[in-house]
């Protein structure tokens, strides 16, 4: 049947295009179904419905079949026709733009369903579907048209070259079954295309989401830090001020002192003027008897010597500025709580319980973080490094550089935090930290006291939290300790040199006024 008759016959009467979806009436015409739908909705209010090809009428809406091989003869009506306009192939003979349904390889022609018709009642020759080039579908050699495909050589060829021509024993197959195989093969590269275009169209919007989610937080981080650093820039002039006004008042304090030293020495000098006076008169005097009885009778030979000494220690007198400095290091560790960021200092994990230190009634936990005094003896191996006393050392030891531990310790109990040489002594009463290889921290009663050479220091200030900073500066030589507060409290400065390499150091014990058993654990940095 022509292509035209046939587009005819699949036509819907009511919409005039294709059948989409057709269902069948009782009567047995057949339309789209949202056409028949459409139409039966504008009859709802005289309760009848008509056939719109036969006119008959339903008292009731008749129940819509769907008719599956009329939807597959349109569907692949369509197909062809969309596949024949794709081509845009026009019939040779038609002097309008008429599609070919078909093309001779023989005659090199392609055709419309009429000249079709003509062309087949006439000759027998091979047709096609309709193509473009109809030279590429002929053999060059015979003419003949090229059915088949020799794999080996990756060429298209005809009946006569797989016959007679240089393909004799080739694998060769059909041209239809060439081109499935490698169609499939083409559809197998498209599928895995298509899955890596996915991925990465998944992957380029897990980095847009990334992208967005990093501005978001740019943004919200530009606002803390804006804010906290004017928050920061009003602090600082707060201390700026105060610091100011320390060195103000101490430069002032040290002005008046040497202000006074001065009118003390220009009255001492005037005294000295008139003395020296007095000596000149008596030494300008003849009479040798006057002279000694007046000398005798002034002060010109008292000692001078040492009033002047103690004059010029007190002279020397100059700006504290290791007061000023920790003031001020005070008051900036109050505007960055944890302010970790003015030193270069080494991750607090790094600071582990040496086992093979501890003496017997301390109890190691938490990873080596924890120290902990037991009542129960341990029964480690017994060890020449080991402690007598309820003490143990740190693995690592420090030779250098800035570092800090931070540290949280018992409420009752008895400990004390610090650090010691490796030479330490372990055994007998000399072995406590605080000894003089060893500087150490402790409280007693809510009142902290630091140790060294064997010479306890109570401190002034009062306990108000359990938890301590350690700051260790290697290469000037000081050891801080903090209470862990905001602000941050500074508590002592040692000050020394060190000789040997340092390792941090925990002593804890049972309280018997509190009965409580004392521990130190070594926590992470709050940074």
């Amino acid at each position: 049947m022509a292509s035209a008759e046939l587009k005819a016959e699949l036509l819907c009467s009511v919409c005039m295009e294709v059948y989409t979806d057709p269902a069948t009436l009782p009567c047995g015409h057949s339309f789209c179904r949202d056409c028949i739908t459409q139409t039966w909705e504008h009859q709802e209010h005289v309760r009848k419905y008509k056939c719109p090809e036969c006119m008959k009428i339903y008292q009731r809406r008749p129940e819509l079949k769907r008719n599956l091989r009329l939807h597959n003869i349109a569907e692949a009506f369509l197909r062809s026709q969309r596949a024949q306009e794709e081509t845009g192939i026009f019939c040779t003979y038609c002097d309008s733009s008429v599609l070919a349904v078909k093309s001779c390889l023989k005659c090199e022609t392609s055709m419309c369903d009429d000249h079709l018709r003509k062309h087949n009642r006439t000759v027998q020759h091979p047709l096609t579907a309709p193509v473009a080039a109809l030279g590429k579908h002929v053999c060059p050699v015979h003419k003949k048209a090229l059915s088949y495909y020799c794999t080996q050589d990756s060429a298209c060829i005809c009946i006569t070259c797989r016959l007679d021509g240089g393909h004799i024993g080739h694998q060769v197959e059909p041209v239809d079954e060439a081109s499935r195989k490698k169609k499939e093969k083409l559809r197998n590269l498209l599928q895995k295309a298509n899955s890596e275009r996915q991925e990465a169209e998944k992957r380029a919007e897990s980095l847009k989401d990334h992208r967005r989610n990093v501005e978001e937080k740019t943004a919200s981080v530009i606002v803390k830090v804006v804010a906290l650093i004017g928050g920061m820039r009003r602090q600082l002039d707060e201390v700026e001020n105060k610091v100011l006004s320390d060195i103000s008042r101490q430069q002032e304090q040290i002005s008046l002192s040497v202000s006074n030293l001065i009118r003390q020495l220009e009255m001492d000098k005037n005294k000295l003027v008139q003395k020296m006076s007095q000596i000149q008169k008596l030494l300008d005097t003849t009479d040798l008897l006057s002279f000694l009885q007046d000398a005798d009778r002034g002060d010109f030979f008292k000692e001078t010597d040492k009033e002047r000494e103690e004059d010029r220690d007190r002279y020397e007198d100059d700006m504290d500025d290791g007061v000023i400095l920790q003031t001020l290091c005070t008051h900036l560790y109050g505007i960055l709580p944890g302010s970790d960021v003015w030193f270069s200092v080494q991750d607090p994990s790094d600071i582990l319980l040496d086992v093979t230190t501890a003496g017997n009634n301390v109890d190691i936990a938490d990873h080596m973080k924890t120290a902990r005094y037991s009542q129960e003896d341990q029964k480690y191996p017994q060890k020449l490094e080991r402690f007598e006393c309820s003490q143990v050392m740190s693995v690592r030891n420090f030779s250098s550089g800035r570092h800090y531990w931070e540290v949280e310790v018992s409420s009752a109990g008895w400990w004390m935090v610090g650090l010691c040489y490796p030479s330490i002594e372990r055994r007998g009463a000399c072995s406590w930290i605080g000894n003089n290889k060893s500087w150490c921290l402790y409280r007693s009663n809510n009142v902290y006291f630091v140790a060294h050479n064997s010479r306890a220091i109570p401190l002034p200030q009062k306990s108000s939290s359990n938890r301590l900073t350690i700051h260790l500066d290697c290469e000037a030589g000081r050891l801080t300790f903090y209470e862990r507060r905001n602000p941050m409290r500074h508590l002592h400065t040692f000050t020394t040199t060190f000789t040997e390499p340092i390792c941090a150091a925990f002593s804890v014990c049972k309280d018997t006024i509190y009965n409580g058993d004392g521990w130190v654990k070594i926590i992470s940095s709050s940074r």
